[in-house]
């Protein structure tokens, strides 16, 4: 998959907005051969991990390029990560190298791991050099992306080479090539929808790369001036991220000839408002899970018009229900379970974990919905607890147990709150030791100290007890529904 990959970039260019540097083949080419030199005299190899802890650059690419042909592995990090979060990744994965900006602020790190900048643009225009083929086998780990877990006990998907090149013939499969020509990427690089769906997919067609992946709210609100003005092609994103960018000015010109939304919930009228801003039939929901390597099923509004739930059928694999009595159906309601060739290999170093979501090949998504006899797709609920903000998953067991690493809590609950930009918001209800004050701003400056902002509850509860079921758990249901009524009723 890797070579293969890599012998499509000479025909692309990336180019990074709105700064306008622009990296091409060449570029690409010399960075990555120069990198391939220095990660061999390191002895980067297959089973070997690098971290990567920016993104949405050429040079992550380069970078991202250069290790999957030494065979090793790319774990990609969110770059707002504290140096705490950065310590706990390193601590449980073990990597050989971490590569980072100069200016990045790193915990201090074990003396035997090798710290590297990343790549610059090469002066002369250069080309990828022969290198020596390393003994990779396909189910060896290609990347792995962490959905939770960097403050307490890691949850990091693992893709194996297999997975992502299964996922990338896919895709391009279902998106015409020429639509991926020039496409736009407003998602984070170490995010599975951005990496795989927004990057790696268009560069595997042979497509230019447009990155506007920094200041995400202030680029949205010119999304229609960026279409025009760089002729896009082709670009997906979240529902969060279209309700900012409606407010801009829709594009001009006929350039944008596909649209992909997903991660979250896509409401249908959201889909039409979408399709109509853009002056384009061809707007697609999509279903995507970081397990399954990004998109695992959608549809076209072209081709059945818009319903909330609809994500279509599987885009290779199967789909099925678990039902109510724990049986698996091949349609009908209950809980969707998928097969896909795109399927991760596991949680790293997490095999308890693996083990209560991969049953016999299926993949236990923890969405319930409706498949129907044709194989169409329909959700209609969560079954985990997971908060969904925006696309980005939070764990809010693990701001149960932040929070209570303070001196003033005694106890909380995280839980989602409702938001209609974000989709999902984060709240949280706490018990205060009996001699603490309710300082919410202390708090939330403690949180940030922590944890990536993503993270940090938005809606803070004092209360004075926090249910517990019968089994002496927190009935987080119950809290939240406790809290939300305080929220509607002011």
């Amino acid at each position: 998959m890797v070579l293969s990959l890599l012998n499509l970039l000479p025909e692309s260019t990336i180019h990074t907005l709105p700064s306008g540097e622009v990296w091409g083949a060449g570029d690409l080419q010399g960075a990555i051969s120069s990198r391939h030199e220095a990660l061999t005299n390191l002895g980067v190899g297959p089973g070997s991990k690098v971290i990567i802890t920016y993104g949405g650059t050429p040079s992550f690419f380069a970078d991202l390029f250069a290790i999957w042909i030494q065979g090793g592995c790319a774990i990609c990090l969110n770059p707002a990560l504290t140096p705490s979060e950065i310590s706990n990744i390193v601590a449980f994965t073990k990597p050989d190298i971490l590569i980072s900006k100069p200016d990045y602020s790193l915990p201090a790190l074990p003396k035997t791991l090798h710290r590297l900048s990343p790549p610059e643009q090469p002066s002369n225009i250069g080309t990828l050099q022969a290198v020596s083929k390393m003994n990779t086998s396909k189910e060896d780990p290609a990347l792995i992306l962490f959905t939770s877990g960097t403050t307490g006990q890691p949850k990091g998907v693992t893709l194996s080479f297999a997975a992502l090149e299964a996922r990338l013939a896919l895709n391009q499969n279902y998106i015409p090539r020429d639509n991926l020509k020039r496409s736009l990427c407003v998602l984070p690089t170490h995010f599975g929808h951005g990496l795989i769906g927004n990057c790696l997919t268009p560069l595997a067609a042979g497509g230019d790369l447009y990155l506007m992946t920094e200041d995400v709210i202030k680029n949205a609100a010119r999304l229609g001036d960026v279409i025009s003005e760089h002729e896009i092609t082709f670009m997906s994103s979240t529902p969060a991220y279209w309700q900012i960018a409606l407010r801009s000015s829709p594009p001009k010109g006929s350039s944008l000839k596909q649209i992909n939304i997903g991660s979250a919930p896509v409401s249908a009228s959201l889909l039409r408002d979408v399709a109509n801003w853009a002056g384009i039939e061809d707007v697609r929901v999509m279903y995507g899970i970081t397990e399954t390597a990004n998109w695992t099923a959608g549809m076209s509004i072209m081709d059945a018009p818009a319903e909330d739930g609809l994500v279509g059928p599987m885009l290779g694999g199967n789909a099925a229900v678990l039902n109510s009595d724990g049986l698996m159906t091949e349609s009908g309601d209950g809980e969707i379970i998928v097969q896909t060739p795109s399927l991760m290999s596991g949680y790293f170093n997490r095999p308890d974990l693996t083990e209560q979501i991969i049953k016999d090949g299926w993949f236990h998504t923890g969405d319930f919905g409706r498949v129907n006899k044709n194989g169409t797709i329909k959700i209609t609920g969560r079954l985990k607890e997971e908060i969904n903000r925006g696309g980005i998953k939070v764990s809010p067991a693990e701001i149960d147990m932040l929070l209570q690493r303070h001196d003033d809590i005694t106890e909380a609950c995280a839980f989602a709150v409702p938001d209609t930009i974000a989709g999902e918001l984060v709240g949280v209800a706490i018990i205060l030791e009996h001699d603490a004050k309710a300082d919410v701003e202390a708090l939330k400056k403690w949180c940030r100290s922590q944890i990536h902002h993503e993270c940090v509850p938005e809606y803070w509860y004092i209360v004075s007890i926090i249910p517990k079921t019968e089994r002496g758990k927190i009935n987080r249901q119950q809290v939240k529904n406790m809290c939300l009524e305080k929220l509607h009723n002011g």
